[in-house]
């Protein structure tokens, strides 16, 4: 018990001086606070530029809200829980592999070392991809998980910001199941992997952007404003009830499974989901609000 609570300890520290670094002292190309904020800046001004829907005011509804959760869920959750929680599971499931003789890196299907790097990157992108895609099925789902999901769905207006808003749990789920996948795969450092989550940010946001666009023929490998807008429609057909356009930075999965689903432009479709006019409105109240339902 004793090395858990050291692991605890040391990882908000740890993370805590990290954050510290990465504020005060911008020295290298991978930093994820001023990534976040370039990224989100330049998605911002391609909705100023070109619009999708002519008459959404430029600070939309909900645009500060969203704003707050984009660097709470980016920064101050991992502050606050998620690093200490991820490396307290990993050293639990390497002590419960190791009590019958393995450990995760005896598993691992290759070394990252033994790659061309864009091939291994290629490799953790696509895997993460699909068992984000999957992920994000369950959340659609489970009726414990979608009371969580709802705080992302309860988006009215379409933003780049509305990529970051969704509850605390939900990156849990996430990173849980995508822990062992990835520990299998390979191990990758991060300056590497940075470049994977900055094109997942930028796609994320602009799949979220006040923006028309669907990139073509690419329209049936990433995702794209077009597509994802209907995975916030209010209303769908029954034969899709739990959802369609899972994709988050990918759209071939949605195509390979039959989850994909663009009838027509979707550009003034409401947004939301049943009954969301008696949805919390503010932050608080949206993370209180999954633990206030059965």
């Amino acid at each position: 018990m004793e090395k858990y609570l050291d692991i605890i300890k040391n990882s908000y520290s740890g993370y805590w001086n990290y954050l510290k670094q990465e504020l005060l002292f911008q020295n290298n190309w991978n930093n994820y606070f001023y990534g976040l904020i370039a990224i989100s800046l330049l998605v911002w001004i391609l909705e100023i530029a070109f619009p999708w829907r002519k008459n959404q005011a430029l600070f939309r509804k909900d645009f500060w809200l969203d704003t707050f959760y984009m660097f709470f869920n980016f920064f101050l959750l991992n502050l606050i829980v998620l690093i200490a929680l991820s490396n307290t599971a990993a050293e639990f499931l390497n002590d419960i592999l190791g009590f019958i003789g393995l450990s995760l890196s005896n598993l691992q299907l290759f070394n990252a070392d033994d790659l061309p790097k864009w091939l291994g990157l290629l490799i953790f992108f696509i895997v993460s991809d699909f068992v984000q895609w999957n992920t994000h099925r369950l959340l659609h789902r489970l009726p414990w998980l979608w009371n969580f999901h709802k705080v992302h769905h309860s988006v009215k207006q379409m933003g780049f910001a509305a990529h970051l808003r969704y509850h605390w749990v939900e990156p849990v789920v996430y990173k849980s199941l995508l822990y062992v996948p990835l520990a299998l795969i390979a191990n990758y450092n991060a300056q590497d992997v940075a470049i994977v989550y900055f094109f997942a940010i930028a796609i994320g946001h602009l799949n979220h952007a006040n923006l028309g666009w669907d990139y073509g023929f690419l329209k049936y490998v990433f995702n794209n404003p077009k597509m994802h807008i209907w995975h916030h429609a209010k209303e769908l057909p029954n034969h899709v009830r739990f959802g369609v356009n899972y994709g988050l930075t990918l759209s071939i999965w949605d195509y390979l499974f039959k989850t994909s689903y663009v009838p027509h432009s979707g550009k003034d479709i409401e947004l939301g989901f049943e009954g969301d006019e008696h949805f919390p409105k503010g932050f608080i109240s949206q993370e209180l609000y999954p633990l206030s339902k059965k």
